[in-house]
């Protein structure tokens, strides 16, 4: 292509991006297809001949836009997900144009120097040893992947076996304790991992979905031998912290490795006002965290944080004659990640950092947690809508038609999150919590607030009046 040709095929996808994001308020919240007229939309026969640039571009446009959800926006609240914010947007949008393999400081010297410098920063930002390595990941479930590796080959080191040139045939067992409300990914990391996802040892939780200390202490007394200890920050439906403080020290006083899925919860530590609640969490031996949730990074973005860089590099360096080596003491970006070929995840963290700073991210934090409480209490104010979690971080679970039976409340939380959605001023989901149907509000859009808020509030109870009085 020449250079005119690729400037305009660039102008043309910037200029829908810009659309995209500019008139975002002026479509619905809701996607304005499903997935089976998507895929009607798409289907096609294999093309056959090339078909010019420009064409493509603006076809993928056409078709995709139909059936976007408006993540990106300030009246989201299904899950926990991050708005992309403007600026990571903009850094990925090169890191795309550059195409750089961030494989060794040869092949991508800046995009190396950039995660060095950004996993320096994460640290300090969260509170986390200094001496800790940071692997740039596809998420938090890649992340929780990557700690747990290190975690079962330092643990069985211990034990006098290596799992990282023997595997786990003959090796010793693993005991894994992880609470009954942990999220669904951590059990994938250990199914990947070999450690199976059914053989765990499941601690009671309380109300909220923390693990109860004195359930843990019990089954802490009949572990044996190498065991791994998985604590959350951030229970996905109602936000609760594990008793950190308590609960870690017990665990090393076994000689467990204690590590911390924090997907979104390890964000609270950048926030004076809710780092309480992750206190004592600095004693782990590894953390999981996303990008895309709290720092607002585009898609993806994830950070696998372990206390022992020896332990981090064991488990996930990959080596090869033609690979460049680092210079002793240097970091290697590949040394902490499952991927050798990847794309600059260090720049959008960078440049999200660099955009908002340290007071920036906790005022964000700070926002979004106040934002959640001031929608709970509005909610809970109508006659027949319940809260039912202690609405602690950015994260609450609202029941309609709590005056109801189960199967009838359940019927009419149900019928209001599909008005809600149909409606389309504001989009939420649906999840079940201790046996009942709910609706769950995530706040974390990066410009949510509360005239946003309160727009979304009184959308869910029009909605909710109108299920209702049909009965």
């Amino acid at each position: 292509m020449t250079p005119y040709e690729i400037r305009r095929l660039f102008t043309i996808a910037h200029e829908r991006a810009v659309r995209f994001r500019t008139e975002r308020d002026l479509w619905p919240q809701s996607p304005r297809q499903n997935y089976a007229a998507c895929r009607a939309d798409f289907d096609a026969a294999l093309p056959e001949d090339p078909v010019p640039p420009e064409e493509v571009i603006a076809e993928l446009a056409d078709r995709a836009e139909r059936g976007l959800q408006m993540s990106t926006g300030p009246r989201f609240f299904a899950w926990v997900i991050g708005s992309s914010h403007p600026v990571g947007v903009a850094a990925d949008m090169m890191v795309s144009a550059w195409g750089q393999n961030t494989g060794n400081h040869q092949a991508a010297p800046s995009a190396s120097a950039a995660e060095t410098v950004t996993a320096k920063w994460l640290l300090e930002l969260l509170h986390l040893p200094g001496q800790a390595s940071v692997g740039f990941v596809t998420g938090a479930t890649v992340a929780n992947m990557v700690c747990l590796a290190a975690a079962r080959g330092e643990v069985l080191r211990r034990a006098g076996w290596d799992a990282d040139s023997q595997g786990l045939f003959g090796a010793p067992p693993v005991s894994v304790l992880i609470g009954d409300d942990a999220h669904t990914t951590v059990f994938s990391a250990l199914q990947f991992l070999g450690l199976g996802h059914d053989r765990v040892v499941r601690v009671a939780t309380d109300a909220q979905g923390a693990i109860v200390p004195a359930a843990f202490a019990s089954a802490l007394a009949e572990v044996s031998g190498p065991s791994i200890v998985i604590l959350q920050a951030g229970q996905i439906n109602t936000g609760a912290c594990d008793a950190f403080a308590t609960l870690i020290p017990l665990a090393h006083g076994k000689g467990a490795w204690v590590h911390v899925d924090g997907a979104f919860g390890l964000w609270a530590r950048a926030n004076p006002g809710t780092f309480a609640l992750t206190e004592g969490m600095e004693q782990a031996d590894s953390w999981a965290t996303d990008g895309h949730k709290w720092l607002q990074t585009p898609y993806d973005s994830g950070f696998a944080i372990v206390k022992d860089e020896v332990a981090h590099r064991r488990a996930m360096t990959i080596a090869a004659s033609y690979l460049p080596m680092t210079a002793e003491g240097e970091r290697d970006p590949t040394h902490y990640v499952p991927e050798l070929s990847r794309r600059a995840r260090g720049f959008p963290a960078w440049a999200m950092i660099k955009a908002l700073g340290r007071s920036g991210i906790a005022e964000m934090v700070n926002r979004h947690c106040t934002v959640a409480r001031s929608m709970a209490q509005a909610l809970a104010r109508e006659p027949g809508v319940a809260v039912l979690n202690d609405v602690v971080m950015n994260q609450a679970i609202i029941r309609f038609g709590a005056d109801k039976d189960v199967a009838e409340g359940d019927a009419i939380t149900q019928k209001t999150i599909a008005r809600i959605q149909q409606d389309g001023e504001c989009f939420a989901g649906g999840a079940r919590w201790r046996g009942q149907q709910v609706m769950r509000l995530s706040v974390i859009g990066f410009d949510t607030d509360e005239a946003e808020a309160e727009r979304s509030v009184a959308a869910m109870l029009r909605a909710y009046r109108n299920v209702r009085q049909s009965g």
